[in-house]
């Protein structure tokens, strides 16, 4: 007997797949909570070593303080640098997405570091690098008494970053560091609960991240943007593409059917970077006349801003090149993705979900 499911069944909408201490998000109420408090009261206030020592704790049951993992991640970038030799000759020719997952695919256990410092610190350090050999430098070596989000600006860049913009970065880390159950960070729980190891786990999360469904999505962001180009062209092209039926970039989620909280905390972030190169009134209009457009459409549900749409503008205006952004984004969700595979080690069970199989049967 056949037994069919519904779209949202197939899709696993509302199947609980683990119990979790490290996030949680309400779709409907738009809350997300990250190691026991709201996105909101987090960035800004808890810096992203902060964070990631409250998800750890959570995940492992064993207390650390943010001073470790500043000191853990620190010598875990230099640890990366010292590596890079070994780690580059693999992204020959690749693009900057594509040699990220080939060069965090050879990371492997480093003697007095525990895994997840090594796999989170070597993350900027591995996306800086390959954005300096794109403009044809050399790699720019890390400072291990720095923030990790200076230090993934000076490696980017090869400069010292200003105060401004380290912590718009560092707001970005925190607001990106956990999301619930989501694509990648179930690819990591299901290969953590294998019992493969933490790199595999983490590996197999970011190749889930490179998807456009997924991670992808800042990009078009900014490229919408670009396409609209003028305050006057917003109405006309917005129209235009919606009498076309194009999906806009940077509206809509899967699971929040009301704003999604970390766009206002990302939108407070660019506000205080203002003069930095952020162009928020213009991005400003795009978004009021998008939201206003889309309430006409479907009254009913109409569909909110969404994280990419202001992930894109403040990455942006970070000067980050957009072809890091999706790396970028790993080195925030590098905490989740470790903090996760670790409870799923730890308290969970092998993940094997069945399939409803509506093909031919054989003749009898």
């Amino acid at each position: 007997m056949n037994i069919h499911l519904t779209k949202s069944q197939i899709g696993l909408d509302g199947v609980p797949a683990a119990e979790t201490v490290l996030s949680h998000v309400d779709g409907e109420r738009g809350e997300l909570i990250i190691a026991g408090d709201y996105v909101g009261h987090l960035a800004g206030k808890s810096s992203f070593e902060s964070v990631t020592a409250r998800l750890w704790s959570g995940a492992t049951g064993r207390v650390t303080d943010e001073a470790h993992v500043r000191a853990s991640l620190g010598a875990a970038r230099e640890r990366a640098f010292a590596r890079l030799p070994d780690l580059l000759p693999a992204t020959r020719g690749m693009s900057v997405v594509d040699g990220f997952r080939a060069a965090i695919a050879g990371l492997r256990a480093e003697s007095g570091l525990e895994h997840e410092a090594t796999i989170v610190g070597a993350f900027p350090v591995i996306a800086g690098a390959l954005v300096q050999r794109a403009k044809g430098a050399d790699p720019v070596p890390p400072d291990p008494n720095t923030s990790h989000a200076a230090d993934t600006l000076k490696m980017l860049h090869d400069k010292r970053p200003e105060p401004r913009e380290v912590a718009a970065l560092d707001a970005y880390l925190v607001t990106a560091s956990d999301h619930g159950m989501n694509a990648s960070t179930f690819t990591a729980r299901v290969v953590a609960s294998t019992q493969a190891d933490l790199f595999a786990a983490i590996t197999a999360g970011y190749c889930a991240l490179t998807g456009p469904l997924h991670g992808g999505a800042p990009e078009p962001v900014l490229e919408m943007l670009d396409a609209i180009g003028t305050r006057e062209r917003i109405k006309p092209w917005v129209d235009d593409a919606l009498a076309r039926g194009e999906r806009l970039m940077g509206f809509g989620h899967r699971v929040y059917r009301v704003r999604d909280p970390r766009a206002d905390v990302l939108k407070a972030a660019i506000e205080r970077l203002a003069g930095e190169g952020a162009d928020l009134p213009f991005a400003g209009e795009v978004e009021s006349y998008i939201r206003a457009a889309l309430r006409r459409k479907n009254p009913d549900r109409p569909l909110e801003t969404n994280v990419e749409f202001f992930t894109a503008i403040l990455l942006d205006a970070l000067k980050i090149p957009r072809q890091a952004f999706t790396p970028i984004f790993a080195v925030a969700r590098a905490a989740g993705w470790t903090a996760h595979a670790l409870e799923q080690r730890r308290t969970g069970r092998l993940i094997r979900p069945s399939s409803s199989y509506v093909g031919a049967k054989p003749a009898a």
